[in-house]
């Protein structure tokens, strides 16, 4: 659900128009960058591989926010123009996977600059959100606290009452007449996307009873009996089901009930995110392999449903989920392209990144109807798509998975 330019309030801007006047005044000459298909096979310690995607990322997208050196945030695109490099175009949930990575990577190698990154990131996205922490969608919310928990509970890493803020927030959208929390404040929609994480946010702060009415949800509301996996979402009152099904959608749940079957030690959690995993491998994987998304807001799908398929394989034993990350990594990685050396993730993983044929000074991707491969993979969210994958691989290679 793209909601980037949506919402932009007048304070946005004027202060994001004093960003760009800035920005063209100190804009540098747009430097040569050469792309290739024609890769090394690079390293093959899982750890470097997600070091190269982290630094891919850093140095294409993360930017200081208006000129402010301690506060920073990721273009959406890139190469990015003036106003994306002013941060015109908001999208509060890219940058809270953003920040998810950044964690990622500070709890792998603990760094002074890795830990500076999580900082000036999360003070980026509070001040560029305008009205501090929170918002109206409950998703949003929820990617963002569960990032800010575990900065905290890996890193040591706090940011005052932040967690306590979207907690209360989560927990006053929540409606009881439903059992669930919506899309969005006043909204009828009632769907994985939002209930899913902020299901997996409720266990962790440890509202394990919220956590299991909104697994159990998920599983008697929205799980389609045929293919045992989880759709999009229900309109409520009325019961108007949206039937899609989307890689993320799974992902959430596997992570929700994980952590129930971790925290409850009750047998039914463990039963659902079993058949759940071999639901997923059955209709959304090609050879092992997490199915292709698009760009946009679905560039992150693949990434999070790798996030929470590791995520099981380390709480619960499951080799089924370690091996379709494991597939998952290698078919991204082989199937790269490269800028100056850094690779660049396609959004589908089992065919190579297409390269523009001609290039001039800056890489020649464009927006259309018919966008490649190559122009899709200016999108953040698909370049931490990989970068999160790769971590999930790390992780998993780590603990002997």
């Amino acid at each position: 659900m793209d909601r980037r330019n949506k919402g932009i309030s007048r304070r946005s801007v004027l202060s994001a128009a004093g960003a760009s006047i800035a920005l063209t005044a100190m804009a540098q000459p747009t430097q040569a960058v050469t792309i290739t298909r024609e890769v090394s096979a690079g390293p093959e310690e899982p750890g470097k591989r997600a070091d190269l995607a982290e630094q891919a990322i850093v140095q294409r997208h993360v930017r200081t926010l208006w000129g402010q050196p301690q506060m920073r945030l990721g273009t959406l695109v890139w190469p990015a123009s003036l106003p994306d490099q002013s941060f015109v175009r908001w999208c509060y949930w890219w940058q809270a996977h953003l920040l998810d990575c950044a964690v990622d990577a500070a709890n792998r190698a603990r760094t002074p600059e890795r830990i500076d990154r999580v900082v000036a990131l999360a003070r980026g996205i509070r001040t560029r959100n305008l009205t501090g922490w929170t918002n109206r969608y409950y998703d949003d919310m929820s990617w963002l606290v569960l990032a800010l928990e575990r900065a905290d509970r890996l890193l040591g890493v706090r940011f005052g009452d932040a967690v306590g803020e979207l907690r209360a927030d989560l927990i006053g959208g929540w409606n009881p007449a439903v059992g669930a929390v919506p899309w969005r404040s006043g909204d009828d929609y009632y769907n994985t996307p939002a209930i899913g994480p902020t299901g997996i946010a409720m266990a962790r702060l440890g509202e394990l009873s919220r956590a299991g009415q909104l697994a159990d949800f998920l599983y008697t509301r929205l799980r389609d009996t045929d293919s045992g996996l989880i759709l999009d979402g229900v309109h409520e009152p009325g019961g108007r089901v949206e039937r899609t099904i989307h890689t993320y959608c799974q992902g959430v749940a596997i992570g929700l009930e994980t952590e129930l079957a971790v925290r409850t030690g009750e047998s039914v959690h463990r039963r659902r995110v079993t058949a759940l995993i071999a639901a997923a491998e059955d209709g959304l994987t090609d050879a092992g392999v997490i199915a292709a998304a698009s760009g946009d807001d679905s560039g992150l799908f693949m990434g999070i449903l790798a996030r929470y398929l590791a995520e099981a394989a380390l709480s619960l034993g499951d080799t089924t989920a370690a091996n379709i990350v494991h597939a998952s990594a290698w078919a991204a990685w082989k199937h790269r392209a490269e800028v100056d050396g850094l690779p660049l993730f396609g959004v589908d993983w089992t065919r190579p990144v297409t390269v523009p044929e001609h290039l001039g000074t800056s890489p020649q991707f464009t927006h259309s109807s018919a966008a490649s491969s190559a122009n899709l993979s200016r999108d953040l969210s698909v370049q931490l798509s990989g970068w999160m994958l790769l971590e999930a691989d790390y992780q998993l290679t780590a603990a002997g998975r």
